[in-house]
């Protein structure tokens, strides 16, 4: 609220969260938070003691329903380790999701999709820095993954009975020093190229939109150079 010029202090966000109805600030990591004036607003009277409480019953309410005082004995979910998250089940489910998850835009003269037993002996490139990189591959408030589930572009299409080939061009999706020589190398040498590219958590996340939706740094002229 403070870089929306909204309020001028916290003592104000607080005071206008709380008569908004809020109760609840994300705050991670901020010693100097909004949540720590709320004392204050109440000693001086901008909030009653009554609406503090209706603020703080229903979020109490709902932690107590999640069982998140409870003993561990208590929680089912205690018990739960990766042999049941990554059970067959649940990897096949998040593989249909993903699969159906997909948006295609444009399909000149029906290249898709690729299927197995037409990329059997073809050669592969896949060039970009999404291409090999499993850092880059997930969105903000996402969780940290276990690096052995992770399936880049590259390890998925590993699993084809095709010769792939990387070259990510430029290591971070900034991509601001592009090794052109090694784009081209790959990708003039395949049957079928596959370009990663994007933003990732480095270029935008939460307070670090952009004014604009161009690639950033030198993809554009990396997909130009796979293009040609």
């Amino acid at each position: 609220m403070l870089g929306h010029r909204y309020t001028r202090t916290f003592l104000e966000t607080a005071v206008a969260s709380m008569n908004a109805g809020c109760n609840l600030e994300l705050s991670y990591g901020m010693k100097n938070n909004v949540f720590m004036r709320i004392p204050q607003a109440l000693a001086m009277g901008n909030i009653t003691l009554q609406m503090l409480r209706d603020r703080v019953r229903p979020l109490f309410y709902t932690r107590m329903r999640l069982g998140e005082f409870d003993p561990p004995a208590m929680n089912p979910y205690s018990t739960l380790d990766l042999s049941v998250v990554q059970s067959p089940e649940h990897r096949n489910l998040s593989l249909e999701a993903a699969v159906k998850s997909f948006v295609l835009l444009k399909n000149v003269k029906g290249t898709l999709p690729l299927r197995a037993r037409d990329l059997r002996g073809q050669r592969l490139a896949v060039v970009g820095p999404f291409a090999d990189n499993p850092r880059v591959l997930f969105g903000d408030y996402a969780p940290v993954p276990e690096p052995q589930y992770i399936y880049t572009p590259r390890r998925g299409l590993e699993t084809l009975a095709a010769n792939v080939s990387v070259a990510a061009g430029c290591r971070e999706p900034r991509c601001q020093c592009y090794s052109r020589a090694d784009v081209v190398g790959v990708a003039g040498a395949a049957d079928v190229v596959v370009v990663c590219l994007g933003t990732g958590i480095d270029v935008e996340t939460e307070g670090e939109d952009r004014s604009d939706l161009s690639l950033p740094g030198h993809q554009l002229e990396l997909l130009q150079d796979a293009v040609q």
